[in-house]
């Protein structure tokens, strides 16, 4: 790695790069050691003094298109402007998102934004000037699909090479289309590529010219191109350094407002009444926890005391007992016409219950147990992810001993002849 100077020496310009939101505006929360959150931003950025950054978001904000989608794009656009962002590039699907809402970027907000090409179909460059470092930077968002190597080049010719610092964003990539841009095109410092994996990843040599790499997904992490200034009629130094955004990030507390604001848009929006549900097979319905005591006392009774009979107040304490994409693994049910709609309507049905391993219950219950449950029947892997769970992965056996509330087969007084 090329060696840099400390930071507030002045003489260093800190490059701070996100993107791939994904509609992920803070991790679930439901175990320790999950990274990411608008609301810790704000910490990773000001670490640097905002003479000696330039903050860049490589775009792509939302995962999907449902009416929960729309409403993060609003809320994430406002967190750019808090966040003070200097530079947002848009993809092709942000801008039909955003059009959807009727959203038209101007220089009215707070930072500037490029695209893919602009209204005549042409790529187009941002270019800041840093006085101090005596450097410029020029960034530029390019499809190779629709766009070539020499369009690229237009975009940074009459760069200095010894004062500017070249990035690419790039809307798709392969290893020729590297080599070309490489070839043609001097004046690219650093290239930006999409990501498919949640980390970033630094794709070339960090010795190289252009540095390749990715930002990774869901905020998670923060990408930072530190470049020192070199001596005269010598290039810029770029280093690629990844800071992940961990939870014990102190909270910026407008970003916390705003995620609260978010959380009742939702609510008022009844994304839980609406939410697309298929039906059972074979008129199977879910009656809830409460409905197995009779013939279960011993393990209802074991199950009360467990983590997942409380799952929906965990829910409520946090405000997020409306969101869908939260409530769908603390309930019975909620993807299917019998399951969880809401608490009012459906009571009997919120927290993680005998339905959710065992299948819907009805059959079994008006047959007295004589016909056994059956599918659907949910693993602890479908909300057990590693984006939700970080500590599940390995420690299976150690997360089943929580939930016990069976008799062991072998145990005195439960062995039959």
């Amino acid at each position: 790695m090329r060696t840099v100077p400390p930071e507030g020496s002045g003489a260093e310009l800190s490059i701070l790069l996100t993107g791939n939101t994904l509609s992920s505006l803070r991790p679930c929360g439901c175990s320790g050691g999950q990274l990411g959150g608008l609301e810790k931003r704000a910490a990773v950025f000001n670490r640097v003094p905002a003479s000696d950054r330039l903050i860049v978001d490589t775009g792509t904000f939302l995962a999907g298109e449902g009416e929960q989608d729309l409403i993060k794009l609003r809320v994430i656009l406002r967190a750019l402007e808090l966040l003070n962002y200097d530079l947002v590039r848009l993809t092709d699907e942000d801008v039909e998102m955003m059009g959807r809402l009727g959203l038209v970027m101007d220089r009215g907000q707070a930072f500037d934004v490029i695209a893919d090409r602009d209204e005549a179909g042409r790529p187009r460059a941002y270019t800041k000037r840093f006085t101090d470092q005596g450097l410029t930077v020029r960034v530029a968002s390019l499809d190779p699909r629709t766009s070539g190597a020499e369009q690229a080049a237009r975009l940074f010719e009459g760069s200095d090479p010894a004062s500017t610092v070249g990035i690419l964003m790039l809307r798709h990539y392969d290893d020729g289309i590297l080599r070309d841009i490489a070839a043609h095109v001097p004046g690219i410092d650093c290239i930006i590529c999409p990501s498919d994996a949640d980390e970033p990843h630094l794709l070339s040599d960090p010795n190289a010219k252009p540095l390749v790499a990715t930002v990774g997904r869901f905020g998670r992490y923060v990408c930072r191109l530190r470049v020192a200034a070199r001596a005269v009629a010598e290039e810029p130094a770029l280093q690629f350094e990844v800071i992940p955004v961990t939870a014990e990030l102190p909270d910026d507390e407008a970003l916390v407002q705003l995620y609260r604001q978010y959380q009742q848009l939702v609510r008022e929006s009844d994304l839980l009444e609406s939410y697309p549900r298929i039906p059972l097979p074979d008129g199977l319905a879910f009656e809830g926890s409460e409905s197995c005591k009779k013939c279960h006392e011993y393990e209802y009774e074991q199950w009360s005391a467990k983590p997942h009979a409380g799952a929906f107040a965990a829910l409520t304490k946090v405000g997020s007992d409306a969101d869908p994409e939260c409530v769908i693994c603390h309930v019975i049910g909620m993807e299917y016409e019998s399951g969880f709609v809401t608490e009012a309507k459906t009571p009997h049905l919120k927290d993680v219950g005998c339905e959710n391993c065992h299948g819907p219950g009805s059959e079994h219950n008006k047959s007295y147990g004589l016909k056994r449950t059956r599918q659907p029947q949910m693993t602890c892997g479908m909300c057990h992810t590693p984006e939700k769970s970080t500590g599940f992965a390995g420690h299976e056996e150690e997360y089943m001993q929580k939930i016990v509330h069976w008799r062991e087969p072998a145990a005195a007084g439960n062995v039959k002849d």
